[in-house]
């Protein structure tokens, strides 16, 4: 579908573009035949020219409509090659990367590639509002509760068909600068009012009034004093609430940024029916005491143009005599009092939708993903065909089963580069997907409520003084608290456990952790390529159990098929990989 539309929108956009050549030779036409009317004729003949001159606006009106036609189909195209480049695995490097919503510190997020370059963020995040991305990367930090997952989950079935609706976000948000940030309105809304009452708002409607009513008053005769006196007054109130006014308008224009793509993202929600009951409520949402949210704001968005056309060359001398930058502040206060309240609500049910549509987007992508199916605790997993959602088409599925009466610890052994690491963020981030409310890459998927703790990626740190061991350690502790502040509904996902000690302390260590975790009812995987690890499964069946990745060293190059089998590894490839490269490791 996306190539059909791909190559409709480019023949649009080409005929648009041929349009715009053609009037644009047009209009620098009419503007020589002006010039030469004028060398010619002296002023020429003035229905001539003006003529002329008519003719040229009627067709740089509709010239400047056929540009902005011209600009929405160059969006809409490049909507439709950031899609097709997702489906081709060429997004990477493409989209927000999201690494400003990365936490300093947190047990999965880093570990799991959620934010950062050709992380699941950027895959995800079509969002066009900051709030909807801010939205979408707060689902991806913590689990909803199931309730919340199926509200969501039947929302983004809904949308999922709309292709439509995902172009016109897409098109009108392109025409606005990108990061369009709510937080700031949100605040503003909700502060106190800055202008005084309503005594002083009447002397500042009446003093333009007065002024220039004054200055017509001495071309019929009336004594020059009166505008004098007139000026006087009106520059008086406007010293008096200059510090005010510079509030107001300075708060204003820092909280309104992009005030449009909000409007246009409102305006398509309150135009929808859809029957999901996440998205009726949103809908309600947007539905304010005194009219709906996206006429509301785009009274605000006027107000602002109006306050900014104050900087206009020409208007700046008829703005000071009407004191209109005074005059606007008193009206976006009022907008203020009036909607203040509203606002938060109504950017909330902005953000939601724009974050459940970019949702529906990455499912209508991926047809063959599945929407997990939540079952009740203890805590167990449930899943076939699991493969990583960062991955090409290509990449190899695999299925597992925790908890219940599956084992609730697998040890994952194999050699390097043989897919332990990526099995385990493949596991991860399917279930962070699950119980945000997105589908999942898989055939099937059921769990109960797991909080995530994952030791994948944990590095030194020479600020805090911590090695790597250390710094791990510190991880592990993190993820039994977790599982104890969870009653045991914990996933755990340790990679390389406790590799930075010796192999006496490494292998008791282990045990003892894993054991632990296990006895507060959690359930996870652990990897090693240290076959002695691989023992802790032998004697604890059938609570724990032992699977691999296997590889094949011939002709100097390593393969791996990827599959998990059961049971442990029974070789290693370091010193077949260590020579491929050149090293003689017999005589080192």
């Amino acid at each position: 579908m996306y190539t059909d539309r791909l190559a409709a929108r480019r023949e649009a956009l080409a005929r648009m573009e041929r349009q715009h050549a053609r009037i644009a030779m047009v209009r620098l036409a009419l503007g020589l035949a002006g010039v030469a009317l004028l060398i010619a004729l002296g002023l020429a003949p003035w229905k001539t020219l003006a003529s002329l001159v008519v003719l040229f606006a009627v067709i740089a009106v509709g010239h400047g409509r056929l540009i902005n036609a011209r600009d929405r189909a160059r969006s809409a195209v490049d909507f439709y090659e950031r899609g097709i480049a997702r489906l081709e695995h060429r997004w990477m490097g493409q989209g927000d990367a999201g690494d400003r919503f990365l936490p300093t510190q947190h047990l999965y997020a880093a570990d799991l590639d959620l934010f950062g370059h050709g992380s699941l963020f950027e895959l995800l995040a079509t969002c066009r509002t900051e709030g909807g991305r801010a939205t979408l990367a707060r689902w991806l930090l913590a689990p909803a509760a199931p309730d919340e997952i199926r509200a969501r989950q039947e929302a983004v079935r809904e949308l999922m068909p709309d292709l439509d609706v995902r172009e016109h976000l897409s098109v009108e948000g392109d025409q606005m600068r990108p990061g369009v940030d709510a937080s700031h309105l949100a605040t503003w809304a909700r502060a106190t009012r800055l202008m005084p009452g309503p005594i002083a708002e009447v002397a500042v409607r009446a003093a333009p009034i007065l002024l220039v009513a004054a200055t017509i008053g001495t071309t019929q005769g009336a004594p020059g004093m009166l505008v004098l006196g007139a000026a006087l007054l009106a520059g008086m109130v406007a010293l008096a609430l200059r510090a005010k006014v510079l509030q107001v308008t300075e708060a204003v224009q820092r909280a309104s940024r992009d005030l449009d793509v909000i409007v246009g993202v409102a305006r398509v929600l309150e135009g929808r029916t859809d029957s999901a009951a996440r998205l009726v409520d949103l809908r309600t949402r947007l539905a304010g005491d005194r009219g709906s949210a996206s006429a509301a704001i785009g009274t605000l968005a006027q107000l602002v143009a109006l306050l900014s056309s104050r900087s206009n060359v020409i208007f700046a001398p008829v703005a000071a005599l009407l004191m209109w930058t005074t005059q606007m502040a008193f009206s976006i206060e009022r907008w203020r009092t009036r909607h203040g309240h509203q606002v938060p609500q109504w950017l909330e049910a902005v953000a939601e939708f724009d974050a459940l549509s970019a949702l529906a987007g990455y499912a209508a992508e991926h047809p063959a993903y599945v929407f997990a199916e939540l079952a009740a605790p203890p805590a167990h997993l449930r899943t076939t065909d699991l493969a990583h959602p960062l991955l090409p088409a290509t990449a190899v599925a695999n299925g597992i089963s925790l908890g219940q009466a599956a084992p609730s610890l697998l040890i994952v052994s194999g050699s390097n580069m043989s897919g332990k690491s990526t099995f385990l963020r493949a596991l991860g981030v399917n279930v962070v997907l699950a119980q945000m409310g997105a589908p999942v890459r898989a055939s099937s998927f059921r769990l109960a409520p797991l909080a995530v703790g994952a030791s994948i990626r944990v590095l030194d740190s020479l600020q805090e003084g911590h090695s790597r061991f250390y710094a791990e350690i510190l991880r592990l502790k993190h993820i039994v608290d977790l599982a104890r502040a969870h009653a045991g509904a914990t996933l755990f996902l340790l990679d390389e456990v406790l590799g930075g000690t010796n192999s006496h302390d490494r292998r008791q260590g282990a045990e003892g952790l894993l054991r632990g975790l296990t006895g507060l009812g959690a359930i996870g995987l652990a990897t090693t390529h240290d076959l002695a690890l691989g023992e802790i499964a032998d004697g604890w069946s059938p609570q724990a159990a032992n699977v691999h990745f296997a590889d094949a060293f011939d002709g100097g190059s390593l393969a791996f098929d990827y599959v998990l089998r059961q049971g442990p590894v029974r070789t290693s490839n370091a010193l077949a990989l260590m020579r491929s490269i050149g090293l003689d490791v017999d005589t080192v």
